[in-house]
């Protein structure tokens, strides 16, 4: 397994959760303003870890630990994934899954074999943007809708969120994103933050204020809306 980034302890990635935070590398998307390039382009530069390693921490941490968020790059890329998580289910630990939803059939074998307690899925922009946002010259959008909709219909937790940039971001496209999400439990809008980690530096940011104007435009059609990681 491509292990390659380990939080031992957050209160932020698992929401009501103090989690561990597994980072997993590669990714089949290249969105420009992704903050974990490193992960994506070269995951091989960054420090690994075992699975074994991870799994020794949290069976020590299992009283203190409420969960572990699964996150990268993208982690259900990695075969080993299922049997990753049934060790970390074992341990009485929550597991929380980042990803692109890019892989459909992945999210769904993990979700039905009781693997997965709560996913929190990116919504890269408006469909028609989709391919210029994930860096990739061709995308096949039906795997991404394919996911939201399961997601939609399936029983367990789950969120929908947006990393807001100013570049691929207007108020056009989150009535796109509303119509298409519309009945979700929830969608959050993060604030984009340059640094030198993303992958295409010099994107801009959205302030709290203009990123509130675009709430109006979701409220009526999703039940939970609202902004994470902007300082009011």
């Amino acid at each position: 397994m491509n292990i390659q980034g380990f939080q031992k302890t957050t209160l932020l990635d698992y929401p009501q959760h103090v989690a561990a935070t597994v980072f997993f590398g590669g990714c089949n998307f290249r969105c420009p303003f992704c903050h974990n390039g490193d992960l994506v382009l070269s995951p091989d530069r960054t420090p690994a870890y075992t699975p074994e390693e991870i799994l020794a921490y949290l069976t020590k941490r299992k009283n203190i630990l409420d969960g572990v968020c699964i996150t990268g790059g993208e982690p259900t890329l990695q075969p080993d994934l299922a049997p990753f998580l049934e060790q970390i289910k074992k341990l009485g630990l929550s597991v929380k899954l980042d990803t692109n939803g890019y892989r459909p059939a992945v999210l769904k074998e993990l979700c039905r074999a009781g693997l997965i307690d709560y996913v929190a899925m990116d919504i890269k922009g408006s469909p028609d943007r989709y391919p210029e946002i994930c860096g990739l010259s061709r995308l096949d959008f039906a795997k991404i809708a394919e996911s939201v909709d399961f997601l939609k219909s399936a029983a367990m937790d789950y969120e929908f969120r947006t990393t807001v940039v100013r570049e691929f971001h207007g108020a056009e496209d989150f009535r796109q994103i509303g119509d298409w999400i519309a009945g979700a439990r929830a969608y959050y809008l993060q604030g984009y933050q340059d640094s030198p980690n993303v992958i295409s530096p010099g994107f801009t940011a959205y302030t709290l204020e203009e990123l509130t104007s675009f709430l109006p435009l979701l409220r009526d059609k999703i039940s939970t809306v609202e902004i994470r990681g902007v300082e009011h």
